[in-house]
């Protein structure tokens, strides 16, 4: 990413991200063998593993797989807003 996106915005990518990631899953189960369906996941996933980083370097983990990443020397999971709390999820 070419500028630093607010909370929001790095949200709003991972979700639309995301979407494009499980819709390509779903085509590959019907078409395993299709090359260009393939490359599309491969790039969605590098680019959602992207955001998943930089969401948790800046603004805490989304998901367990990207506590690592995170940019804390501490369990700080409470801190963030929770899904259904505003600012969350």
């Amino acid at each position: 990413m070419n500028h630093r996106l607010s909370r929001e915005e790095l949200m709003d990518w991972i979700n639309a991200i995301s979407l494009a990631l499980y819709d390509s899953v779903l085509f590959l189960d019907t078409h395993p063998c299709d090359e260009n369906a393939l490359v599309y996941f491969k790039e969605c996933s590098k680019l959602r593993d992207e955001a998943m980083k930089e969401y948790a370097k800046h603004f805490g983990p989304l998901t367990i797989g990207a506590v690592n990443d995170s940019d804390t020397d501490r369990w700080n999971w409470i801190d963030e807003p929770w899904p259904w709390q505003e600012g969350g999820c």
